[in-house]
């Protein structure tokens, strides 16, 4: 399977350098085409596939290129449902599939595949589960997909008693017919990626194929309080299993301060470090998976203990004099602040803003009953005092994050929650958002050090 074929591979991300290596070095002739000009291209990469036979278009989509002499086109996950190189395929008899699948069919029998979507906590779930069972299991355990590296990346180093943990994002699952986890998650459902799938139901039905393939030997793990999971998946041929942040139900659930496996208790929710029932919810995912392994709960512990959550999203940081500090910094829109402000019950000190692009602050005010002090940033500062100014509730606004941050800690109290969580995207000062929550988390180490 994919030896001496002549495939098409569409844009030249992490996936297609991965996919045209592995292609070129079965005897494949292969084609890579990708629309920015070369100089906006990794030419050390593209060296790298020239010396190895691979041929580059770039630039363009040139109306020719695409024939029936091909025998796959390869897609990279991000190019659009409707591209006219795609349409022209199926048109052609050319099958349609992306590096995922590719590498699927190439599994050896023996692999044991989680694979994880959703539309929130996906990437939480997956780096909780992966961190888990590589403690548990070594290295046998790897991580690929959406994080982690592109699957067909390390075919080559596995074994029977592999272990591949898989974040899988809805565009993966467009072009993917024969992938079949042994263990699949769904996290939750709601409307995401409109502008990509056109509709809401057809969002829904691609990130319900991470379960097509699947048979009663295999495992579903579904949130059971997702009205719009369970509408979806009551046909599912695989073993279903559930977890609940609200009910305590036959699965994973929270009672008494704890949280249990059936009727295991697990660990204690306070030993929790990421915040938000949210958070709790992808735990409980996490712990289902590994189960499915026998992974004991002392090792569970451990390492959920110790999780301080995916960077950049409601990271805890540290906590110093009792604050506790939070890097939210990927929280660039409103919705993604509200759910931050949602996660605490304690009282916050929110630092808010960056670039200015109209967004309405207003549209947080049923999620700041428990912000104290607002710490207004950036460009758009002045409307952050505004805002706060409208609720009452003291704001401080400095032009940059750095001198703002003093003043976090000198309005705290012991037991306060320091919040970035900026509901804008950074790039009025910062060339992307991870920079300004690295300066956020080098301020708290400075600052725990002054101390």
């Amino acid at each position: 399977m994919f030896e001496n074929k002549k495939i098409l591979i569409l844009g030249f991300a992490r996936s297609g350098y991965e996919a045209a290596k592995f292609l070129i070095s079965r005897g494949n002739k292969v084609i890579l085409n990708d629309s920015k000009s070369e100089d906006k291209q990794d030419l050390q990469k593209k060296k790298e596939l020239e010396d190895l036979g691979v041929k580059f278009i770039f630039g363009s989509h040139p109306d020719d290129l695409l024939d029936d002499t091909f025998d796959y086109l390869i897609k990279n996950p991000g190019v659009p449902i409707d591209h006219k190189y795609v349409l022209k395929a199926r048109e052609l008899g050319v099958e349609v599939i992306n590096e995922v699948e590719m590498a699927a069919r190439l599994l050896p029998a023996g692999v044991k595949l989680v694979g994880i979507t959703g539309t929130n906590g996906k990437t939480t779930t997956t780096t909780l589960t992966y961190n888990i069972l590589s403690e548990a299991f070594g290295d046998r355990v790897f991580l690929a997909g959406n994080i982690g590296f592109p699957l067909c990346s390390f075919l080559k180093d596995l074994k029977d008693d592999s272990i591949i943990v898989m974040e899988v994002s809805c565009q993966q699952l467009e072009n993917i017919s024969s992938l079949k986890p042994d263990v699949a998650v769904i996290t939750n459902f709601s409307p995401a990626h409109i502008d990509f799938f056109k509709n809401y139901d057809n969002y829904k039905k691609v990130k319900t194929k991470l379960l097509n393939n699947q048979t009663s030997d295999d495992v579903a793990i579904l949130n059971i309080e997702n009205e719009d999971l369970m509408n979806m998946t009551k046909d599912i041929h695989a073993n279903a299993k559930y977890f609940s942040s609200k009910n305590v139900i036959n699965g994973s659930y929270l009672e008494d301060g704890a949280i249990y496996y059936y009727d295991e208790k697990v660990m204690l929710i306070d030993d929790v470090k990421i915040a938000g029932k949210h958070n709790l919810e992808n735990v409980m995912a996490a712990i289902m998976v590994v189960k499915e392994f026998d992974v004991s709960g002392e090792i569970i512990n451990r390492v959920v203990s110790s999780f301080k959550g995916v960077e950049h999203r409601l990271e805890y940081v540290d906590t110093i004099d009792g604050r506790m500090f939070y890097n939210d910094t990927e929280a660039t829109n409103i919705k993604c602040t509200q759910i931050a402000l949602s996660s605490f019950e304690k009282p916050i000190i929110l630092i808010l803003g960056g670039l200015e692009r109209g967004q309405d602050f207003n549209e947080l005010t049923p999620y700041m009953s428990n912000v104290k002090s607002i710490i207004g940033i950036g460009e758009c500062r002045n409307r952050v005092l505004e805002y706060g100014n409208s609720l009452n509730i003291p704001t401080f606004i400095y032009e940059y994050l750095k001198d703002g941050f003093d003043k976090c800690f000198e309005v705290s109290d012991v037991n306060d929650i320091i919040l970035l969580s900026p509901a804008s995207a950074s790039w009025d000062q910062y060339k992307e958002c991870e920079v300004r929550g690295a300066e956020f988390k080098k301020k708290v180490e400075d600052l725990k050090n002054e101390n």
